[in-house]
């Protein structure tokens, strides 16, 4: 049973699936027994790795001109919600190249991205992204590696960065470096720092840190001692090095929350499988009550989450200045819809979902620690509602006047031409707001036209209804809050987490609105039920109402089990 919608494109993701899946049949990479064997030990997942490689993986991580996959942001989502489908460790390890990559396609010159592209490409290089350093969290501005210019032209790197993702691993790690003394927005910059090409001494690896979910993973840190790296190592120009982090952000965040897609959708097969193996009064407990609402309403979370991901990927090549909110609102959102949905098949999982020995050698405890560390990676959730808090009085006025980007919606939903990611689009903060959000009521009013033309359920369009007046009141509920100006209230958080909701809300509708939606009426109808359930008090879906997203039983129960 999948959540997943038909408008994510194949190419990579597909050869990902088939690779791992004929390694795992065979007992090797990605099989369960090997999976649980790693967590145990701690260790790093080599062969998996490998595997991606060979089955092109790095090709997501390059843009299309460069010799990379076609299928842009939106491909790259989906190859890395497949690989985290079966193993999170693998997807965290792999995708990290992306993360350290990703600053040279926003800023890097033409020759810049050229020499990365071939070396991942054509070497399947590792690069990091050290951002991070011990101490200082997540307030970049406080960083404290300082690179200073050399006779020669080049620059000399000096200080640590830690935790970070493949530190010791990788190759090559871009490395956010204090260029002004007096460090500031403008005291920093970036540079991609090839660890082959230093002389001995120049750096050394931080060990390596034990963590309680992703065990496997390379997170260390590493030290750099007046590391010499040549000029053209710098990325953008001097004192840009903050802007382009944050820009690069809104890419990574957005592909972060494939990580959480594939691990509920991991949770949901474990959950289902062992629903229906499981015998309980004389029955199946998949045939009871209570156990089929909890996996439909666990299907339609993903669901929500799905639509809401699939959107922001594909914004970020028809919506590209709108970002800064969108990757917000689906970093902060879409990790936690999905943990309502894993803490719901713990339910149904009960005790075997802890124990380590038993059904599906214990992927499912696995899967239940490693989903905890998604919503820290690049801002944590706190700091992405911060983001959001600080457009809110854009927001509110733009959703009340109902102003959006008409044409680049219509790329987004599939109406026209989705085009190529510009990466110099990116913009630090929206100036046109959330259109995806600020469209709600026209989405609405499409559902329930179609509805009264009979290609849409009414229960569709009276959800429809309902999201557009509860946008409407979250535009009152930002507007009554007082300007952020440092540490917003703790009543701004819970406004920022309506938006989320709002927005993959609004996410439902336009794909119920836009061409080819209608095939998926029927989950798409239930996720709007959801997230109505989760952002009205007291709103009770009808008893049926996730019933359908509820696989079958594959053998008919004809007598009495014991």
């Amino acid at each position: 049973m999948s959540a997943r919608l038909p408008q994510w494109p194949v190419g990579v993701p597909a050869a990902l699936a088939e690779a791992m899946d004929t390694a795992a049949a065979a007992g090797g990479p990605f099989s369960g027994r090997r999976t649980a064997e790693l967590d145990a030990a701690e260790a790093f997942p080599d062969q998996e790795c490998a595997l991606l490689d060979a089955a092109g993986f790095p090709r997501a991580y390059v843009p299309a001109r460069l010799g990379g996959a076609p299928g842009g942001l939106p491909e790259l989502v989906d190859a890395l919600r497949v690989v985290a489908a079966r193993d999170l460790t693998a997807a965290v390890a792999h995708g990290k190249t992306f993360l350290g990559s990703v600053s040279t396609w926003v800023a890097g010159t033409e020759e810049q991205q050229r020499a990365l592209a071939a070396l991942v490409l054509d070497e399947h290089a590792v690069v990091a992204w050290g951002l991070t350093e011990p101490g200082i969290g997540s307030d970049l501005l406080a960083g404290n590696l300082a690179a200073a210019p050399a006779p020669d032209g080049g620059w000399r790197l000096t200080g640590e960065k830690w935790p970070i993702n493949n530190a010791t691993r990788g190759r090559l790690i871009c490395v956010l470096a204090r260029t002004g003394p007096d460090g500031g927005p403008r005291g920093f910059s970036l540079f991609l720092v090839d660890k082959s090409t230093l002389p001995d001494g120049a750096w050394q690896p931080l060990p390596k840190e034990p963590t309680h979910g992703i065990r496997g993973a390379d997170i260390s840190g590493i030290r750099l001692n007046d590391a010499p790296v040549p000029a053209d190592a710098l990325i953008g120009r001097i004192g840009d090095g903050l802007g382009i982090v944050l820009n690069a952000l809104q890419l990574t965040r957005t592909m972060c929350v494939a990580l959480s897609l594939g691990v509920g959708e991991h949770a949901l097969r474990l959950a289902a499988d062992f629903a229906a193996e499981r015998a309980l009064y004389g029955t199946r407990l998949l045939l009871l009550p209570l156990a089929r609402r909890t996996l439909g309403r666990a299907a339609a979370s993903l669901a929500l989450a799905d639509a809401a991901t699939l959107l922001a990927a594909r914004c970020a090549h028809g919506l590209t200045g709108e970002m800064s909110t969108v990757s917000a609102a689906v970093k902060a959102g879409v990790p936690w819809m999905v943990q309502q949905a894993i803490d719901d098949l713990a339910e149904v999982m009960g005790a075997r979902g802890f124990l380590t020995d038993h059904h599906a050698d214990g992927a499912f405890q696995k899967l239940e620690r490693d989903h905890r560390i998604v919503a820290v990676f690049d801002g944590s959730t706190a700091v992405n509602r911060s983001l959001l808090i600080s457009q809110f009085p854009l927001l509110a006025r733009l959703i009340r006047t109902g102003t959006h980007d008409a044409a680049g919606l219509a790329a987004v939903t599939g109406e026209t031409p989705l085009p190529d990611l510009d990466f110099r689009a990116l913009r630090l903060v929206s100036r046109t707001g959330c259109s995806v959000v600020q469209s709600v009521p026209d989405a609405a009013g499409r559902v329930a036209a179609l509805a009264a033309a009979g290609s849409l359920p009414d229960r569709a369009a009276e959800l429809a209804a309902q999201l557009s007046a509860q946008t409407r009141a979250l535009a009152d509920a930002m507007a009554e809050l007082p300007p952020s100006t440092g540490s917003a209230p703790a009543a701004a958080f819970a406004v920022a987490r309506r938006f989320e909701l709002c927005f993959a809300g609004g996410a439902v509708l336009h794909l119920l609105a836009a061409p080819g939606g209608r095939e998926r009426t029927v989950t798409l109808t239930a996720a709007l039920e959801r997230c109505l359930e989760l952002l009205v008090p007291g709103h009770r879906p009808p008893s049926d109402a996730y019933e359908p997203l509820v696989p079958p039983l594959a053998h008919p129960v004809e007598e009495p089990v014991r």
